[in-house]
């Protein structure tokens, strides 16, 4: 698909359909993830991909509860998506990289607290980012999953190393065409003329 298509296609799908997505055309999508930018080439960020309902459970049995699942009515449409590709970073690996030679100049090696901007959050970004466009790519719908409970035990569960973070969730199938966008879409935004500045803002 044309690169400009992809972006203008890409939506949040809240409703999916349990077909399956085929092995190939998910390590396709994660492999993509993986050409997103790694600052110093660190390569500190990792994915974890669940398929089908017994390991897509996991992750819901972990970050959601009985009060949020009884009160949103998107829950049976989202549960019902057959891939969940999970975004991890590692904020010690960055520190490492920036304490090399070629990076000690930055003074970023010294630690977590030295960082301005966590590059390691950038990353996992990026490769959410790239999952979302490659799924497009394939004919497939994604929704991003914020990470705001259960992480401990989803990494428990899941046997994640110390020292990684999960970034966020991506829903990966093929939307069921059930209408549950977002209330947000009817938010008027700001003019784009608003949010583009040349020379100065």
């Amino acid at each position: 698909m044309e690169f400009h298509e992809a972006v203008r296609r890409r939506a949040m799908v809240r409703s999916f359909a349990q077909d399956a997505v085929a092995a190939g055309v998910v390590e396709g999508i994660v492999r993509a993830a993986l050409r997103a930018p790694s600052a110093g080439n660190t390569g500190g960020t990792a994915w974890v991909v669940l398929r089908g309902a017994a390991e897509t459970e996991v992750y819901w049995d972990a970050t959601t509860d009985s009060a949020w699942r009884e009160a949103s009515p998107r829950w049976e449409g989202l549960r019902r998506a057959p891939v969940i590709l999970l975004a991890y970073s590692s904020a010690g690996l960055y520190v490492e990289r920036y304490a090399e030679p070629d990076k000690a100049a930055s003074g970023l090696g010294t630690g977590v607290g030295a960082w301005p901007v966590p590059y390691w959050t950038g990353d996992a970004a990026f490769g959410v980012m790239t999952v979302l466009l490659a799924a497009v790519d394939a004919g497939l719908g994604t929704c991003v999953m914020g990470n705001f409970r259960g992480e401990e035990a989803l990494g428990s569960a899941l046997g994640i190393p110390e020292g990684w973070r999960l970034f966020g969730a991506v829903l990966v199938g093929r939307p069921d065409g059930a209408d549950h966008r977002s209330a947000s879409l009817d938010r008027a935004g700001p003019e784009v003329r608003g949010r583009i500045h040349y020379g100065s803002w």
